[in-house]
This record gives structure tokens, sequence and C-alpha cells, in this order.
């Protein structure tokens, strides 16, 4: 939790294994895929079954995990084989203003370098993303940026909603509600400790922006490409419990989305492993399929 909590804080404030299975409350939870509903094993195919035209797959991840990568391509891959739909890309780290840039690169009209240059890409490097980011060129798909401008995010979480500009007002997705109160609850449990009280209100004003506008370009991309299905790749907070990215791509009418949460579970006790992969007295099931890593 502790880790969780440093990685949402960095994700805010940047706007402004030798062992092989864990036992945990009797299951045998190890490098795998689980249901999350019942945390017994299943398979990759099972999990994305409904996936297909028009749909959503979110595949979440925490930043820097090599594995959570790996597993990225990997249901990449499985959608391909199925053969059911168009597989498109959605990247968080991506905003939908440099949509130009994006199709250019994905074209291979724009060099990489001069690419990364005009979405100005930060964090971590490219090249953990470079082959999810190429993947819809082998299925005629489409690579998108998904996101609000980071410009726009870090004036919400500076100043607020009302210090926005004309622009900037014209950037926001349209018809914008804030997350739903759930979801603001895990959101503060998260931040509380880290954070003022009188910068609350403005930072999960910025978090509401951010799954908003994902969830706004996704459901027009969808709606203008019904052969498509599209996965969205996003940090993992942002797919918990339906509550963020989930909640808004289904008020924005997109009738499916499946999500794949993953979990590094370096460090975590046994006890700490079973709290955070199985379902929440409070929320419900973290997600439909729960990627457990061993490893970082």
């Amino acid at each position: 939790m502790e880790k969780l909590k440093a990685v949402v804080l960095v994700s805010v404030l940047a706007l402004v294994s030798g062992v092989s299975s864990v036992a945990c409350a009797g299951l045998p939870l190890a490098d795998a895929l689980y249901d999350g509903s019942s945390l017994q094993p299943t398979a990759l195919a099972d999990v994305i079954r409904n996936v297909g035209p028009g749909s959503v797959l979110i595949v979440s991840e925490q930043h820097g995990n090599q594995k959570h990568y790996a597993n990225q391509k990997a249901a990449l891959q499985e959608l391909k084989q199925g053969g059911r739909c168009t597989v498109s890309v959605g990247l968080e780290f991506l905003s939908y203003t440099d949509q130009a840039a994006i199709t250019s690169y994905s074209k291979g009209n724009l060099a990489e370098a001069d690419f990364l240059k005009a979405v100005g890409w930060g964090g971590n490097p490219f090249a953990d993303y470079r082959d999810q980011a190429q993947f819809p060129g082998q299925t005629g798909g489409e690579l998108l940026g998904i996101n609000a401008p980071r410009s726009l995010t870090g004036t919400i979480a500076k100043k607020g909603l009302s210090a926005l500009t004309p622009e900037e007002q014209a950037q926001m997705p349209p018809n914008f509600q804030m997350g739903r109160a759930e979801y603001r609850e895990r959101f503060e449990q998260i931040m509380g400790g880290h954070v003022a009280a009188d910068a609350m209100e403005r930072y999960f004003a910025a978090q509401s922006v951010w799954d908003e506008t994902m969830a706004w370009t996704s459901a027009e991309f969808l709606a203008a490409h019904p052969s498509h299905c599209l996965v969205i790749i996003v940090g993992d907070f942002h797919a918990q419990y339906g509550g963020g990215l989930p909640d808004r791509l289904r008020a924005r009418g997109v009738p499916s989305v499946t999500v794949l949460s993953q979990i590094e579970a370096a460090g975590l006790t046994e006890s700490e492993l079973h709290d955070e992969a199985g379902p929440s007295t409070s929320y419900g099931p973290r997600a439909d399929g729960v990627w457990i890593s061993l490893t970082p």
C-alpha cells in the first residue's frame, strides 16, 4: 500500500524472482492471472472473451514493472490471434491534442526521436512502450493519444477548474463530471496523508479530468470505428474497482469494458497480497482479471 501511495503521489505531482509462489489465505497466488471475483487461476482468453468490436480492454500497470509490459504485449497478441476485432491502442501518456504527430509516427512518416520530441515524452523510457505503440500497425488499427494535455491538468492541479482560460476550457471533455464518491474516497485514502486538505479538491479534479478525457476520446474513437476494439494502457489506480476510467467509459456509452489489473507483489506480505488482489468488502472486485507479478 505504501508503494501504491508513492506511485499515485508521483503521478499527481507530475501534473504541477527468487520466489515461485506465495501462499495467501489458503490460495496459492503465484506469478499468474486470476479471476477477479474468485481469485481462482484463469486463462487470458477467458478473461477477455467479451472483448470484441466496439469494446474496451484496459490493461493496467505499475510504472516501470517489466513483467507488466510483457503482460500487455501478451494481451495484445491474444486479441490479434482471436481475430475478433481490429485492435487499436490508446496510451495514457499521449495527449489527444498531439494526434497528428502520433498518427504520423504510427504510419512510419515521423522518426521516433522527432515523435518523442513532438509529444513531449517524459517519465519512463519509451522503449518500455515501443512494442505496444507499434502493435496496431500489425492489425490495421490505430495508435491513439487519449489523455488531456499535461498543461491542462497541471493548471487544474495547481489552481483549480475555475482558473482555466477559454483556450483551456476548450480542451476539456464535454459534459465533464467529477469521479464518483467511491473513487474519491479511495483517492483521499491514498493521498490524504501527503496532501494538504485545501489541495485535495484541485488534485481530484485533475484526476477526474484525466479519466474523463480518456473515456471521452476512447468513446468517440469507437463510435467512429465500430469494427475496432481499443486496448487502453494506463496506471493501475485509474483501473481499480471500476471507479475511475471504467466508470467513465460506461457513462459515455461504451457497451463493454473489461479490466485487467496488475499487481506487483514484491515486498508484500501474504496478508497484504490477499487484500490487494481479492475483492474489497467496500468496493467489490478489483478487476475482471488480476495479474500478479512477484518481481518488479
